[in-house]
């Protein structure tokens, strides 16, 4: 059946020519020459006259080859659905046997030409899907909201991860599922160590964790994470400039395989009880993993299906192989890859943590020249100002001589401003925040 015909035709009988903007219909959808002629010159004469449609006899005697279809009864959500389905065979068929399927074939790897493919059919079933509803209306689809209400009272429909930091959770609840979260610092500061103690904590709360860990080998980030969870059981006592702390398992030793013969047998008795401490999973992509090669946006999203993850932590941003740059402007690439990233949040429920840098800056050192801890602003976020605004919150850090600080930059459900100091000695395990007040005092007496 001539659908294109019969939607051009209700258009004129209804005198409708908004049905063309309501259902997205564009010339590309129309398989015939006559059909788009006939569809610009309605668009064409609506223009002109105030949004009215022509007489059928004018479209007649003006497009050739096109045969109006008097009296159509299907609706237009049918027929847009029908014609826009029929344009994507048309284009998959003229696609698939084309010229340039054979061509990339040769010439590209298998990956990549997986990869092509994935793409370029993905672009015609965008521009082909049919969209029947806009968004939602807050005074019919009530009975969805309360739906949502209950799944969420009964905690079956999104989640919230407590952070380890206390004050993170009064301030903004925790971190909600479906939401970005983005740490920053300068180099050097800490921004890892702060990202893996938030994995460690969700995971501790049943947490399916993901680590896109770009900068750090397997190895290394696997002793950071047991020494941060031995030192949550208290698994050392150390004397450390003359305070006793119970912390974890020394990371450089680890790292050096220097354990001494009585710390080696612990260890080797923590790891048997790693699966009681920690009932969530941390599943891990490193730098020297070999089949880690591949960082896009739907590497990703791959990752996170396979994994069931709740949590994702992208450490960094700009190591990821960001997405290309539609816009053409400066940073768009960027942009295009914050933007996928928070889409990934909101499809698949889950809490991503990401880490990107901070500029670095000459005015963090009193007139004596020693360094001072002055965690970054909202205007330092370096590489891409698009984390900074996809992000629910943004978290500036810094670290110094054993103590660090945290600060809610920019908070969509609120806490912006508000800052926390933290006792920061990760070569033992211990990140944890500092009571405030006399209570600081007398439980953290730093030996520095």
């Amino acid at each position: 059946m001539a659908y294109g015909e019969s939607f051009l035709s209700k258009v004129i009988d209804t005198n409708d020519t908004g049905a063309f903007l309501r259902y997205d219909i564009r010339a590309e959808h129309f398989p015939t020459e006559a059909e788009r002629k006939a569809y610009r010159f309605i668009k064409d004469y609506a223009d002109s006259n105030g949004g009215q449609a022509p007489d059928y006899r004018t479209v007649v005697a003006e497009c050739a080859g096109f045969t109006y279809m008097p009296e159509v009864g299907d609706s237009f959500e049918y027929m847009a659905r029908k014609m826009r389905n029929d344009a994507g065979k048309l284009r998959l068929h003229s696609f698939l046997t084309g010229r340039d399927v054979g061509d990339k074939f040769t010439e590209l790897s298998t990956e990549e030409f997986a990869t092509w493919l994935i793409e370029q059919t993905e672009q015609i079933r965008s521009e082909t899907a049919t969209r029947s509803k806009v968004g939602t209306d807050i005074k019919r689809d009530t009975v969805t909201f309360l739906d949502e209400y209950r799944k969420r009272k009964e905690g079956t429909s999104f989640k919230i991860w407590k952070s380890k930091f206390p004050t993170i959770n009064k301030e903004i609840g925790g971190y909600l599922s479906g939401n970005v979260y983005t740490w920053y610092g300068r180099s050097g500061r800490g921004k890892s160590i702060f990202t893996m103690e938030e994995a460690i904590e969700a995971a501790a709360q049943g947490a399916n964790v993901l680590v896109w860990a770009m900068e750090m080998s397997r190895f290394e980030w696997m002793a950071r994470a047991y020494s941060s969870i031995s030192a949550r059981q208290g698994a050392v006592n150390a004397n450390i400039g003359g305070v006793d702390y119970e912390v974890g398992f020394e990371n450089r030793a680890l790292l050096n395989g220097k354990l001494t013969e009585e710390f080696e047998q612990g260890f080797e008795q923590f790891l048997t009880e790693i699966n009681e401490i920690i009932p969530g999973t941390i599943v891990v992509r490193a730098v020297d993993d070999i089949d880690f090669s591949s960082r896009r946006v739907r590497d990703l999203e791959a990752d996170i299906v396979a994994t069931k993850a709740d949590v994702v932590v992208i450490d960094p941003y700009y190591y990821m192989t960001y997405e290309a740059n539609r816009s053409k402007t400066t940073g768009g690439d960027a942009t295009e890859t914050s933007n996928k990233i928070r889409a990934l949040a909101g499809r698949y429920q889950c809490v991503i943590h990401g880490i990107t840098q901070a500029e670095e800056v000459r005015d963090d050192r009193d007139d004596e020249g020693n360094r001072e801890l002055r965690p970054p602003t909202r205007a330092e976020l370096m590489k891409s100002k698009s984390f900074l605004q996809d992000s629910a919150l943004t978290i500036g850090i810094d670290t110094l001589d054993g103590i660090g600080i945290i600060q809610l930059n920019k908070g969509r459900n609120g806490g912006e401003g508000v800052t926390l100091e933290v006792v920061y000695m990760p070569n033992y395990g211990l990140v944890r925040e500092l009571p405030s007040g006399e209570a600081a005092a007398d439980q953290f007496k730093m030996p520095f």
